[in-house]
């Protein structure tokens, strides 16, 4: 299932409970609320699941999250990534190879579109006799609204002098 965010609106309990029929798991609250979780706060990590979906279902324990989101992710409902230096995040946006930028200050992560516009984006200067059907890039830089509480210049990247 691809999410509809950007589009306004979030899959509703029926949509998700379709694709998880789809992909032949039982409906349960607790994956209702991980799912719903992860799709009002995109790239966020099981702890911070887990406290929104403790919002709708104070009993959920972490193991229960870790092992929803484990399972979900297996079968493509979610899409795990993990950032240089910070737990994995989770988001609903699947079926796309779209890449990450993150704020090294703030943490804020966005998402940022295919580089080239198809998958997977970048072509290796060496595929090791692989078939490359996804690459993975993150983007590790300063937001715009750190930079100006650090007053550092915004623009294009700056190149570093070759040693």
């Amino acid at each position: 299932m691809e999410s509809t965010r950007g589009t306004g609106r979030r899959p509703s309990a029926p949509a998700w409970s379709s694709a998880l029929r789809q992909h032949g798991r039982r409906v349960t609250r607790q994956r209702l609320a991980v799912l719903d979780a992860v799709e009002r706060h995109p790239h966020s990590s099981a702890d911070a699941i887990l406290a929104m979906a403790r919002e709708e279902l104070p009993e959920l324990t972490p193991q229960s999250v870790y092992v929803v989101l484990g399972d979900l992710t297996d079968l493509g409902m979610l899409r795990r990534f993990e950032p240089p230096h910070s737990p994995a995040l989770y988001e609903t946006r699947v079926g796309d190879n779209h890449h990450h930028a993150i704020c090294s200050v703030c943490g804020r992560v966005e998402d940022v579109e295919c580089a080239v516009g198809h998958a997977p984006c970048l072509t290796p200067s060496d595929t090791h006799g692989m078939t490359i059907m996804i690459a993975d890039v993150t983007y590790v830089g300063i937001c715009s609204d750190c930079a100006a509480k650090q007053h550092v210049p915004s623009g294009p990247p700056q190149t570093l002098p070759s040693t």
